[in-house]
């Protein structure tokens, strides 16, 4: 357990899984095309995975185990570097469209043509397939480094825990 402030502690596994289940359910209700769990280290996916599961055959969605997330300019590639992600989805086009988009990013980087302009397009469609509103999209375009998606449990704060 860890304790954030007085009084308040917060299990790591119960964060992650009420993220998932907040994110699932954005995905069953159409606010979200598609959603991401938080960055699992193998062991804590194999903890987690039938709860996952569970949320995901509750709300009528899909999902897809992620070895390697995409790096783009919304996250660094440290916080999910050796971590898994769980996508989830409703309609199977819009994993298509992920796995297409960062096929073309690989492509790219082979390529020797991944440049700041390709990088900005690809971290644009990332974020859109995520929902993410033109004005977040361009914020987040316009920051030096990507900012962390956590206040609390915080990859620093949950190394504490384990």
């Amino acid at each position: 357990m860890e304790s954030y402030q007085e009084g308040l502690e917060i299990d790591h596994h119960s964060f992650q899984l009420g993220m998932i289940n907040c994110f699932v359910e954005m995905v069953a209700c159409g606010v979200k095309k598609l959603a991401l769990s938080p960055p699992l280290k193998p062991d804590d996916y194999e903890t987690i995975k039938n709860s996952s599961e569970t949320i995901v055959d509750a709300f009528g969605v899909k999902s897809y185990l992620e070895q390697s997330l995409i790096v783009t300019d919304l996250q660094s590639e440290e916080f999910t570097q050796g971590k898994y992600s769980i996508l989830y989805y409703k309609d199977d086009s819009v994993l298509e469209s992920y796995l297409n988009l960062k096929k073309r990013k690989s492509e790219l980087v082979k390529k020797g043509k991944y440049d700041q302009k390709a990088r900005k397009q690809i971290s644009r469609e990332f974020m859109s397939l995520l929902s993410y509103p033109e004005k977040i999209i361009e914020e987040k375009l316009s920051q030096k480094s990507p900012s962390s998606p956590y206040m609390l449990g915080n990859d620093n704060e949950q190394k504490k825990a384990t």
